[in-house]
């Protein structure tokens, strides 16, 4: 009954001033008991809709009626932010970076780790906790880093957050509130990365990358004191950043107040031998070290790490707590015991090898299909990158593609400066046989 006067009144079928019927005349009219609808005039003065006078009844107060809100676009905001796990109508194949496999979640092991951690969490566990993260999946992080990403830090170093895009903004927070306006990011480099540091404020310049990485004199140029890069496995080129460009890069991040904040893009997805080591683990007081388990897990999951040098460390730490008081306990403590496990190492193995089989063909399909172009990027990650014959619009050429049901990113996306036209072809999401008919329609597009 409650309800129906609220939305009646709410709409303004029941209209300002309008005295509302007697309790006794409406109950005979229901068939309730009197109680019952006093109690709902009640519930309906103590939100304001209505008013109990002497003499006159209860009455629709005269501004309760709320004017129709107008219709949220949510659908075309979710379009033009370009979320990567969102698929357009007509598109059967999409190809977009940074699509794990989601296919391959290790339900089985999330299971029994998650049931352990049941079988022994602890109320305090469940409270609010640290706002860096949980200690055992602190204590874990660091382990696994430090053995397999030559990662040098504590536990206490770690703020765990909700993957590399939280991290990246408390980092565009504190650097904001230190007076860095503007950072230096990659060219061509990841396009989400750019919109999420301008939503926080931070300008980005684009500094040149070649065969080699970063091109560090550019970079000397913009006078700007941070840098942000992913010298693994550069998005979208897959190169990775040169020993001497390193060398390079930790020289000038030597100079006083410099910054080096590094994406560890995709480095757990390497093919034909073990990464290379962090820049983190050469200057753990010039590097910011981001990472999570996005493409290794599921996105889903919102999990990563943030290791800055420990001059930051507090305000990274205030702005995390202010943000939301911590991420979520369970997900951590199931992480942590996945670490521990083996099951972790075990799944990024079988993952590994399934990757390899869709890369191998993709690039087999390419070949086939597209002779003329070059393909970048094998040895790593994710996606392909496609370098398209000089001249060739990449927007227009992904729009044809696109009529084809596949969904490609075209190069000029993520670039700020001039530079050959390309598409990033991701394909960890589908099965061999699908890729290969997307290397088909590919080429079938570049033909029209």
């Amino acid at each position: 009954m409650t309800d129906g006067l609220r939305s009646a009144i709410m709409a303004g079928r029941l209209a300002p001033g309008a005295r509302l019927p007697a309790t006794r005349l409406l109950a005979a009219e229901l068939g309730v008991s009197r109680g019952v609808v006093v109690q709902a005039y009640q519930r309906l003065t103590d939100e304001g809709l209505a008013d109990a006078r002497t003499g006159s009844g209860t009455v629709v107060v005269q501004d309760a009626a709320v004017p129709p809100r107008p219709a949220a676009d949510r659908r075309r905001t979710l379009h033009e932010l370009r979320l990567p796990l969102s698929t357009p109508d007509g598109i059967d194949l999409n190809l977009s970076p940074g699509v794990p496999d989601l296919a391959a979640f290790p339900r089985a092991a999330w299971l029994r780790a998650e049931r352990a951690v049941l079988d022994r969490v602890t109320s305090a566990d469940l409270g609010y906790g640290d706002p860096g993260g949980a200690p055992r999946l602190r204590a874990g992080l660091v382990a696994w880093l430090a053995r397999t990403r030559g990662v040098r830090a504590d536990a206490d170093d770690v703020l765990v957050c909700g993957g590399v895009a939280q991290g990246q903004t408390l980092l565009a927070q504190v650097l904001r509130a230190r007076g860095e306006a503007a950072v230096a990011v990659e060219d061509p480099g990841s396009r989400g990365t750019r919109d999420q540091l301008a939503h926080w404020g931070v300008r980005t310049e684009p500094v040149p990358v070649d065969e080699s990485g970063l091109l560090v004199g550019p970079l000397h140029a913009t006078g700007l004191n941070t840098v942000l890069l992913t010298p693994a496995h550069q998005f979208p080129t897959g190169v990775v950043l040169a020993p001497d460009r390193r060398r390079d890069l930790l020289a000038w991040a030597a100079g006083e107040h410099r910054l080096v904040l590094e994406d560890d893009y995709d480095a757990e997805h390497r093919y034909d031998r073990a990464p290379v080591a962090a820049m983190q683990g050469s200057a753990p007081e010039r590097v910011a070290y981001l990472g999570s388990v996005s493409k290794s897990l599921a996105p889903g999951m919102r999990l990563g790490w943030l290791i800055a040098p420990r001059g930051m460390q507090a305000e990274l730490l205030a702005a995390k707590h202010a943000s939301d008081l911590g991420s979520s306990a369970l997900p951590q403590l199931v992480l942590a015991e996945l670490l521990a496990s083996g099951d972790y190492e075990r799944h990024l193995r079988t993952v590994r090898t399934r990757q390899r089989a869709r890369r191998d063909a993709l690039l087999a399909g390419l070949r086939a299909h597209l002779p003329q172009a070059r393909v970048r990027g094998v040895a790593a990650g994710l996606h392909l990158l496609v370098e398209l014959p000089a001249g060739t619009d990449d927007v227009a050429f992904a729009d044809r593609v696109r009529e084809t049901g596949v969904l490609a990113h075209p190069l000029s996306w993520h670039r700020l400066l001039p530079g050959p036209p390309g598409l990033i072809l991701g394909y960890a999401a589908h099965s061999p046989d699908r890729l290969t008919e997307a290397a088909h329609r590919i080429g079938r597009a570049l033909q029209t």
